[in-house]
């Protein structure tokens, strides 16, 4: 081959041999033939590395190995490596006994913490449900054909170790509103059932009334209790002659409740919250109490009246509806427009018809006016403060303090009072409320501020604003803090509005919105009423058949906070 060789490059070389010369083959060009001797030829030779002896693979020398120690180290580095079969091997007998090693743990036991959450109640062992169940049935043997009804249901409730006015709830829960009684054997089925599984007053209250597959209360669901109460309670008796105003005092009582029970926002009382609250309470004392009105945290009549007064004065078309401008002539146009429109925005409001058509129910109204009028309480104050948070960032921001100022402002100026800059106001207010972070309020420094009304009444409430200027901040702070059962601000207003307006009726003077002929629709029926209440007077809507509970919020209207 007459051609150059091209020089391999020396990665690619063959590996270095030996040589060795010895004598070539003789070769043979015949048979039987002898050889001849031929040239010498190099051979070459593979180096061959012969393993030595076997070691048996023990796992537990696989740390100290020196070779995979070395790549471990440089694995550790970040380097790649491949380890060898023998090293694979060795790591999977070395896994295997360490499988075998490890003894199976035992699984823990749930009886090692106790119980802490009970949410129907803690259960009692001391409660004997045979002997309870027991006095039922002799109490219901005492019925004709072991059938009770409504009127037959306070010495049942009174046998159930339940309250008197459980009575109404104790009928409907065995399904008594469908047939007008209640047998023995289905009232005691029924009670045995709630005893099993409701182990404190709340969580069987509230499985009584509640509807099927719920375990919370709708404000739909206290309507029959309520109405038993309306019906057979002593302090209201003289509404028997006045059935129009059924709805509007239970539309006010539910609103109440929710008020201060649903603490939730969600429109659904939970045990939880019923639990905390002291809404069982007042029912018991419902029948210790002849006169409602003492019962003044929910049931009272008298604040009813006023509050249904201070709606028909506002309501001047009297469609149980009132909208952004019969709202602002609340207290003379106290507060500003701005907290007006915030009102109506839907952040505090729970109705879908206020969206729609640009009003807000009675319902509603009850919420505006005891927050409006006792801004003290845990829910007057989420109430406002849902109002100035305009960006519901959860936090009132300097920006949304001048927003509100501005217009006090100028309606100071108006009045001819030189106001204050908002940079001296904004001082003052940080100074009241101390909040924990810089430039921005919380409802949590709201609450933990024991001044939380002057600093609202400053931003949209002038009259008020006006009357706290003019008294000193120790005195509004000694308010606060006296000792004793001192009555709350919505107490104080309820009770001088009511007086107001029994004197105004009594003197003959209209209130001036153009209906004083329907004011007084029961002139003629006040010689039949006997109770204490009889001469006060009942006001009228022409709309007296429409039910306003109808018109109260949806389970899904109140979004929590």
């Amino acid at each position: 081959m007459g051609g150059a060789v091209l020089p391999l490059p020396a990665t690619l070389r063959p590996p270095a041999a030996t040589t060795s010369h010895r004598p070539a083959r003789m070769e043979s060009t015949e048979p039987g033939l002898p050889l001849r001797p031929g040239p010498v030829l190099p051979v070459v030779l593979p180096v061959l590395v012969l393993p030595g002896p076997r070691r048996p693979m023990r796992p537990e020398s696989l740390r100290r190995d020196p070779d995979l120690r070395q790549e471990l180290a440089a694995l550790a580095r970040g380097c790649d490596f491949v380890l060898p079969s023998r090293f694979k091997k060795r790591l999977q007998a070395f896994q295997q006994v360490q499988t075998r090693k490890e003894e199976p743990r035992p699984p823990p036991t749930s009886q090692s913490i106790p119980t802490f959450y009970f949410p129907r109640g803690r259960p009692q062992d001391s409660v004997n449900v045979d002997a309870v169940i027991a006095k039922v049935e002799h109490i219901f043997a005492q019925f004709p054909h072991e059938r009770a009804t409504l009127d037959d249901m306070g010495s049942v409730a009174k046998a159930c170790g339940c309250p008197l006015y459980w009575k109404g709830p104790l009928f409907y829960g065995a399904g008594g509103d469908r047939t007008g009684s209640v047998s023995v054997h289905k009232f005691v089925a029924m009670w045995r059932k709630v005893l099993q599984n409701c182990y404190d007053d709340a969580a069987k209250f509230v499985q009584l009334l509640m509807s099927p597959g719920c375990n919370y209360l709708v404000q739909e669901d206290f309507v029959p209790f309520l109405q038993d109460v309306v019906n057979t309670h002593p302090g209201l008796s003289f509404l028997k002659e006045a059935s129009e105003f059924h709805s509007r005092y239970i539309t006010t009582v539910i609103q109440r409740i929710f008020y201060t029970v649903n603490r939730s926002w969600s429109g659904r009382i939970t045990c939880t919250e019923l639990r905390r609250s002291t809404f069982l309470q007042n029912v018991a004392l419902l029948e210790e109490e002849p006169d409602i009105n003492q019962l003044t945290e929910f049931f009272s009549y008298e604040h009813f009246y006023v509050i249904y007064c201070k709606f028909w004065e506002l309501d001047t078309d009297h469609d149980l509806f009132i909208d952004a401008d019969d709202l602002a002539r609340h207290s003379d146009h106290a507060i500003s427009t701005k907290m007006i429109d915030r009102i109506f925005s839907g952040a505090v409001t729970r109705g879908r018809k206020v969206q729609k058509g640009g009003k807000i129910s009675y319902a509603d109204f009850v919420w505006f006016l005891i927050s409006e009028e006792d801004k003290t309480t845990p829910t007057s104050i989420e109430y406002w403060f849902r109002c100035m948070d305009l960006d519901g960032d959860g936090a009132l921001s300097m920006f949304e303090l001048e927003f509100f100022y501005e217009e006090q402002s100028r309606r100071l100026d108006a009045m001819a009072i030189e106001p204050l800059p908002f940079h001296d106001c904004l001082c003052q207010m940080l100074d009241l409320v101390k909040p924990c972070s810089p430039g921005k309020i919380t409802l949590r420094d709201l609450k933990q501020c024991k001044l939380a009304g002057v600093f609202f009444n400053t931003f949209f409430n002038i009259d008020k604003y006006l009357d706290q200027e003019h008294r000193e901040q120790a005195a509004l702070l000694r308010e606060n803090d006296s000792d004793g059962p001192e009555l709350s601000d919505w107490e104080k207003y309820a009770a001088e509005e009511y007086d107001l307006l029994v004197a105004e009726e009594a003197a003959g003077e209209p209130w001036g919105d153009g209906f004083e002929a329907e004011l007084s629709p029961v002139e003629q029926k006040r010689g039949a009423l006997c109770s204490s209440l009889a001469q006060r007077p009942f006001p009228e809507s022409p709309l007296g058949d429409v039910e306003l509970y109808e018109f109260a919020c949806g389970d899904d209207d109140l979004q929590p906070l």
